[in-house]
């Protein structure tokens, strides 16, 4: 049964937002963006739009997760999915891949396209159950240390195969946490 209260919620990551996100990011990758990389892309890239994932915790929300994403012409690409290692395995990752391709269909991308280590199985594995598939590989495309990238993409978003993914992975993720679990694009905070 799903929670009646929200336990979670989804939204808009902004500039207040970036000491939380760079805590996420440094415990969750070896090498990160610095401080004034990170401020760079959310101040002047017009095509990035990140989401952050926060729990309820003793009267305020704790940041747990953030991903992100570029709109390139018309497809959107997945530059980070990042969980707290001691949060992962609770399904907060699937509600960020949800995020963001709900918000790359609402801006009307055909698909979207994403690196990931060779080695990372989980994060291939969530990928694929968002209907990710492998097209090929970038050799040594990760430093720190050195590692093949698979490159995976999804099929038409528009398509009634995929939109029937998406509802069906909607209703699980509703059906385990609550309907703050699927807002969409404008719910999250995005002028769509």
């Amino acid at each position: 049964m799903a929670p009646t209260s929200p336990r979670i919620r989804v939204r808009r990551l902004v500039l207040a937002d970036l000491a939380a996100a760079q805590a996420i990011e440094r415990e969750s990758f070896d090498e990160g963006w610095s401080a004034t990389a990170f401020e760079s892309e959310l101040r002047h890239n017009g095509a990035a739009r990140y989401v952050l994932l926060e729990r309820a915790a003793a009267h305020r929300w704790e940041a747990v997760g953030f991903a992100g994403l570029w709109l390139q012409y018309d497809e959107a690409h997945v530059v980070t999915v990042a969980v707290l290692p001691h949060e992962r395995r609770n399904g907060y990752g699937r509600i960020l891949v949800h995020a963001l391709v709900t918000v790359a269909a609402a801006y009307s991308m055909t698909a979207a396209t994403l690196e990931v280590r060779a080695s990372n199985t989980a994060a291939r594995a969530l990928y694929s159950g968002y209907g990710f598939w492998e097209v090929g590989e970038r050799k040594q495309y990760y430093r720190d240390p050195p590692e093949d990238g698979v490159i995976m993409t999804t099929e038409a978003l528009a398509s009634e195969r995929y939109r029937g993914r998406m509802a069906r992975l909607g209703t699980s993720l509703r059906e385990r946490f609550g309907d703050a679990a699927t807002p969409s694009a404008a719910g999250m905070g995005f002028d769509v």
